[in-house]
């Protein structure tokens, strides 16, 4: 496989992932509806816990830490989503 074979692998890939993560934001929106209709806070630590560990036993043990800081990232910008979600819906 030459290099450029390699890229078009990766960009076919990151193609798969926009979508799986723009319907993973999708979730993380109606988590949010969710949470405001039941007064539950948005921040969860033990629920981010648990899918790090989920993750952690599907990947290869030298890919754990970069696994965990994507995952971390995603936790980040879901929360975010979320409470732009819950402002715009209170003004």
């Amino acid at each position: 496989m030459d290099l450029q074979q390699i890229r078009e692998e990766i960009d076919a890939i990151d193609d798969e992932l926009v979508q799986l993560l723009e319907k993973r934001m999708d979730m993380a929106v109606k988590v949010a509806e969710y949470k405001k209709q039941n007064n539950i806070p948005i921040y969860n630590p033990t629920r981010e816990q648990e899918v790090l560990d989920r993750m952690a036993k599907k990947v290869s043990d030298d890919r754990v830490e970069a696994i965990s800081k994507i995952y971390s990232l995603l936790f980040l910008l879901s929360r975010n989503e979320q409470e732009k979600l819950i402002k715009q819906e209170e003004s």
